[in-house]
């Protein structure tokens, strides 16, 4: 280890000289890297997309070192759904706010319920096997790759010590090839220079035979370390194939969110004419429309050719209304002369009652306005059928 060292230092310093891999091997040491680089900030931010609270996930870290249990935690959604619940309990199930919130509040919690089950899916499908190659084959490579490097330094290390032995080999075999001046002060030197010779042949023989060693040691090792670097072409595929399952469970998440969310439209959809129809105009309290959903782009009522307009008398209890009824029963109004557009449904819509008009995605309808229609309906017609649809599902064509 000591000598590791000494080479270490003076390779650092540019004293030494050392020993290069071949750039197949140096391909693969920077592959490596590469791919334990991006498979940590992939991980570290698909744990930031499934659990954004960093409180939550040094928590979860937390009990997975402990080898314990994560406790099960409550999602925005189904929160949510539990705070419309109490409030509609408390405004009343049966006023139209309360029936609303209800029918929100269990939208709102199966989309909780689908984002438990999607983060549930991409804990195990993905994270995990991202996880287990940062902490078990990468830890493999990185040990292994240490030990070479090991190799490496005791590897140029004795290359340096061969150096030294032979070139002071060479250097006492020239002394001892001088013809000795036995007039000198010192004669002894000849014989000193010929034993030196002999004992600098033994060091190079031994240095010679150390080398071969290393160098064995080091040639296994490299290939040891080679095959788990080669290995990386594997995760790549084992990753490739976690990465489709991902897409997979998260297409299936937000198919389910749409599926959801399009079933509700419907239900506010078909209790809006029963909100807003004017029965509730004497109220003491006012009801603001639900804002229509954000899948289907909204359309303005104001955009078809302006028809005159009735004063529309607020619908009284026991009070007939001729301008309300007409609108409340579209089989029994007339188109007016002008103002008439086609127009594409976006998606379908099942009538609520014999008011309304069922509706089939990509169909065209001819659609117009009557005077005090709420302005987020139309009449609709196809063919011999006819009536109201909301605006929200079609798209008005000139």
């Amino acid at each position: 280890m000591t000598t590791s060292f000494l080479q270490f230092t003076e390779e650092k310093l540019g004293q030494a000289e050392k020993t290069e891999l071949d750039a197949h091997f140096e391909n693969l040491l920077a592959r490596a890297d590469c791919t334990k680089n991006w498979t940590e900030k992939i991980l570290r931010q698909t744990e930031v997309l499934l659990q954004p609270n960093p409180s939550a996930r040094v928590e979860e870290f937390l009990y997975e070192k402990l080898d314990r249990k994560v406790p099960s935690r409550v999602t925005n959604g189904e929160l949510l759904a539990q705070y419309m619940t109490e409030a509609a309990n408390d405004f009343g199930p049966g006023t139209p706010y309360g029936k609303t919130l209800i029918k929100v509040g269990e939208t709102q919690r199966r989309l909780g319920a689908a984002e438990r089950d999607f983060i549930h899916s991409a804990s195990i499908n993905f994270l995990t096997p991202l996880r287990n190659f940062l902490e078990g084959d990468w830890r493999t490579i990185s040990k292994e790759r240490r030990i070479l490097q090991n190799r490496r330094l005791d590897l140029d290390a004795c290359k340096a010590r061969l150096k030294k032995a032979k070139a002071a080999e060479a250097k006492a075999a020239c002394e001892g090839d001088a013809v000795p001046d036995f007039q000198e002060t010192r004669p002894r030197n000849y014989v000193l220079s010929a034993s030196a010779s002999a004992l600098w042949s033994d060091e190079v023989e031994k240095a010679e035979h150390e080398l071969r060693l290393t160098q064995t040691e080091f040639d296994r090792q490299a290939e040891v370390t080679r095959l788990l670097l080669e290995g990386i072409s594997s995760t790549h595929v084992n990753h490739l194939r976690c990465l489709h399952e991902f897409v997979e469970s998260q297409t299936n998440y937000y198919a389910q969110c749409y599926q959801y969310m399009l079933d509700l439209q419907k239900q506010l959809g078909s209790s809006k004419g029963e909100i807003f129809s004017g029965t509730f105009v004497g109220n003491a309290e006012s009801t603001s429309p639900p804002p229509a959903a954000t899948s289907p782009p909204a359309v303005a009522a104001a955009t078809l050719p302006a028809v005159p307009t009735i004063p529309v008398v607020p619908t009284i209890v026991g009070v007939p209304n001729t301008v309300a009824e007409s609108v409340l029963n579209p089989n029994e109004v007339k188109p007016p002369a002008s103002g008439t557009r086609k127009a594409r449904v976006l998606y379908d819509y099942e009538a609520a009652d014999s008011t309304e008009l069922a509706l089939l995605a990509d169909e065209m309808i001819t659609v117009y306005s009557l005077p005090g229609m709420d302005p987020d309906w139309l009449i609709g017609e196809r063919g011999n059928q006819k009536g109201k649809v909301p605006v929200t599902y079609l798209e008005l064509l000139s």
